[in-house]
């Protein structure tokens, strides 16, 4: 799904500005956490799994917007609007659910900045889906 591989990826550049590391180095984050043992880690393998990983995600992230604004016309009219909300809902689940559960273990402690920051990189995210489901029930209505 594209909207996946292009949140994710989108995603990946904001926590690296925002956090002013190279790239790689979120993605061995990523690959870091989600995985107890990390064997991995500081290779360039964990690069790989962590892109896998933060794709997978998405996807999932994205299949479900995508799915809600399949099924509610109005998402699909007012998807701008909608891709912020649901950006919200994301950074929320991601933040005080996901990470919590996962090997980081508790939720986040952002700087006010960082907060901002993140939360504007999920709103990004959530505007992105919505505008892919969007484009997808456009281009299934010709088919």
């Amino acid at each position: 799904m594209l909207a996946a591989v292009v949140a994710g990826t989108l995603d990946i550049g904001a926590a690296a500005l925002i956090n002013l590391v190279n790239p790689v180095a979120i993605l061995q984050g990523i690959a870091g956490v989600a995985f107890k043992s990390a064997p991995l880690a500081g290779e360039g393998r964990s690069a790989i799994v962590g892109l896998l990983v933060q794709w997978g995600l998405s996807f999932i992230i994205a299949a479900i917007g995508i799915e809600f604004s399949r099924r509610i016309q109005a998402l699909r009219e007012h998807w701008v609007i909608s891709g912020l909300a649901y950006g919200v809902v994301i950074f929320g689940v991601m933040n005080y659910i996901v990470l919590p559960l996962s090997r980081f273990g508790h939720v986040p402690r952002f700087t006010p900045f960082k907060f901002v920051a993140n939360l504007v990189a999920m709103l990004v995210f959530g505007l992105i889906v919505m505008a892919f489901g969007r484009i997808r029930q456009s281009t299934d209505a010709w088919n």
